[in-house]
């Protein structure tokens, strides 16, 4: 749930890209790391595993406003994706404000799209959290690459209650803001909804 810092006058929202393993969750928040003005941004962790890694840094969106006089800034989360690290992604997913799943648009990669959203939903009811009460977006990612799935396909399999969905080529940066924004006011929209 959101951190509010009534000294600084900011409300911290923590938000976390999941998916299955090289879906491109680390390549969306390095871009977004990458192309934010050094002041309006933290230091970027990397915890890395044997063969992936989580990544977290914090930043101050300057195009999202504020809220009843405070700024927001956003605390930006990858979850390794394989399987074996779910103790790993259950703790990141403690007091989340907000979710971007990252699906695979790799034909290949379906099965692990299917297995990792399952896990999402699994951990999140663990926690006590609705589906239908966190905001949550789904990004369609790699569809630069030869041998993806159509989004009617993807959207049938993922994202059946139809939540915010982007097109995403997350090496190029192609919908990697588009898929911030939408999650950031999501998330901003929940909090203020808390507020009342």
């Amino acid at each position: 749930m959101a951190f509010i810092n009534y000294a600084s006058r900011e409300i911290y929202c923590k938000i976390v890209y999941y998916g299955p393993g090289l879906c491109g969750k680390t390549t969306n928040l390095q871009y977004v790391y990458d192309r934010t003005v050094p002041a309006a941004k933290g230091r970027l962790i990397s915890l890395k595993t044997e063969s992936d890694r989580t990544l977290f840094f914090d930043f101050l969106p300057l195009d999202l406003g504020g809220l009843s006089g405070f700024r927001t800034r956003l605390q930006l989360y990858t979850v390794p994706g394989q399987i074996f690290y779910r103790a790993s992604r259950k703790l990141i997913l403690k007091g989340l404000d907000g979710v971007v799943f990252v699906a695979d648009s790799q034909r290949a990669r379906l099965d692990a799209n299917i297995e990792s959203l399952a896990d999402l939903w699994d951990n999140l009811a663990e926690e006590g959290r609705s589906p239908g009460r966190l905001p949550f977006v789904v990004q369609y990612n790699k569809r630069d690459l030869d041998g993806i799935a159509d989004v009617a396909e993807l959207r049938e399999l993922l994202n059946p209650d139809g939540a915010p969905e982007f097109e995403a080529a997350a090496a190029s940066g192609r919908g990697v803001f588009d898929t911030l924004r939408a999650i950031s006011k999501l998330a901003l929209k929940e909090v203020q909804r808390r507020q009342r």
